[in-house]
Parts: C-alpha cells; sequence; structure tokens
C-alpha cells in the first residue's frame, strides 16, 4: 500500500480542502473534503468533516463500511451543529468523498456528498468513478448536455447535495455492497479544482507514466497548474491517491 496527498491553495489565499488519512494493520480510511466557496467558513467546514469521519471509522473499524453513509450523516450533522450565528460559520458547507479499503477482506467502501470525486483504475484502465451531486450532472444523466459539460457549464459549480444540508435533504451516495479489489488497483480521490482541468484519458494516461503515486500527483499539480495559467483566482485543487502496491499498467 502507497499513499501520497496534494492539497494546493491554486489562485486562491485561502484553501479550503482539506484530506488526511488514518489506518491500522487490517483498515485504511482516505478522506477529501472541499468547502463550498461563497459560503464562508468552508475551511472550518472542510476540516470538520475529514477530522469527524476519520474518527468515526477510528472508532469502530470493523463495522464502518457498511455504516459508511451513515457516517457521513452524522458528519453532516456536526457540521450544522458547529455553526455560530453572526460569523462566517454562520451557513458552513463542504463536499466529501470517503474511501474504506479493509486489506484482509480485499473489499473496498466510499461514500460522498457533492463534487469531489473518488476514481478507480484496475490495469492502469478507469474501472469507475463516482457520480457528481451537481445541477449539471443531472443534466448529463437525462441527456440534455454533453458529458463534457460537467467541466465547463457556466453552472457546474451549482450542487445538489453537499454537507451542511438540512439532513431531510442531503443525499449521499454510497456503493449498494463492497467492491472486491486486487493487487494493482489504484484510486484517486480529488477536489473539482483538480479534475475540471483533466479529463479521463490524462488520468489514465498520468497514472501509466508514474513510478508512485508521489509522482502521479506531481504530475497531475503540473497538469492543472498549466491548465489555469492566465486564469487569476483558481480554484483549490487536492487529490489523495492509494496504489494497492505496484500497478499492472
Amino acid at each position: 500500500m502507497e499513499v501520497a496527498i496534494l492539497s494546493e491553495p491554486g489562485g486562491r489565499k485561502t484553501n479550503e480542502d482539506a484530506c488526511g488519512h488514518w489506518h491500522s494493520k487490517r483498515h485504511l480510511c482516505c478522506v477529501l473534503a472541499d468547502g463550498a466557496g461563497g459560503h464562508g467558513g468552508g475551511d472550518v467546514a472542510s476540516r470538520l468533516a475529514v477530522q469527524h469521519l476519520l474518527a468515526a471509522v477510528q472508532a469502530h473499524p470493523d463495522d464502518c463500511g457498511s455504516q459508511l453513509a451513515e457516517l457521513v450523516r452524522q458528519t453532516n450533522q456536526t457540521i450544522i451543529d458547529r455553526r455560530q450565528a453572526g460569523t462566517r460559520m454562520a451557513d458552513m458547507h463542504s463536499t466529501v468523498v470517503c474511501l474504506v479499503v479493509d486489506f484482509m477482506e480485499h473489499r473496498a467502501y466510499w461514500s460522498h456528498a457533492g463534487d469531489s470525486r473518488l476514481y478507480w483504475f484496475r490495469n492502469g484502465r478507469l474501472n469507475g468513478r463516482t457520480l457528481d451531486h451537481s445541477l449539471v450532472q443531472g443534466l448529463v444523466e437525462v441527456g440534455l448536455v454533453e458529458a463534457d459539460a460537467l467541466r465547463h457549464h457556466p453552472k457546474r459549480s451549482e450542487l445538489r447535495s453537499a454537507l451542511g444540508a438540512r439532513p431531510d435533504e442531503l443525499d449521499v451516495s454510497t456503493l449498494p455492497g463492497p467492491a472486491e479489489v486486487a493487487a494493482g488497483d489504484c484510486f484517486l480521490l480529488c477536489s473539482d479544482g483538480l479534475w475540471e482541468n483533466l479529463d479521463d484519458r490524462d488520468l489514465q494516461a498520468t497514472l501509466a507514466n508514474s513510478p508512485s503515486p508521489r509522482a502521479w500527483l506531481d504530475e497531475l499539480r503540473r497538469v492543472v497548474m498549466v491548465a489555469t495559467q492566465g486564469k487569476p483566482g483558481h480554484d483549490n485543487f487536492s487529490a489523495i491517491a492509494l496504489w494497492l502496491s505496484q500497478p499492472n499498467l
């Protein structure tokens, strides 16, 4: 197992992304969150999301996979409870994506709310990814716009769900059951500040040419910086890369 983390402010003064991981001999948990811009307190909300989910998984690692959606909902309530009227934390929100791997059972679980993503690669090819809780993703699903609009549509940042929503309005997506993982599988958790600047072919090509997760993230950083040249104020971008042993590319 190899893990690497990238988190950059991009063209902004404050980095509202947060990410972290925890592991034991049997389990690994990775969490990435993107504080919602424009709401204020996004940096606090994202840190709360990461801290709460990591602590919750660490407290009950053996059954956390089947409870992951509920743990995300509990994290939502934590953010609501920590709001402070009259401050920048009065209406804080955050996206979140969480991955748990059980090395003994060779299984993975993940859950998310918002448009931070998880990508799953096998043999160097994209094997699956999460679908955003966003207005534009909904338009793509009903065929009103092409998939590329997720990166360029003027309303691409409008979310249908994120932490900080009312509990009855929060949409949390999770796997219906565990995913069977294998040696060589690679996972990438990332915020929209990264994936908006790379398509699936870019991710596969950079993965194929990288000898380690750290090298992969370094190359993704370079691609994002090139893509955002001349775009002052471009978004924070963060990622966690996990390789389950050397990939077979």
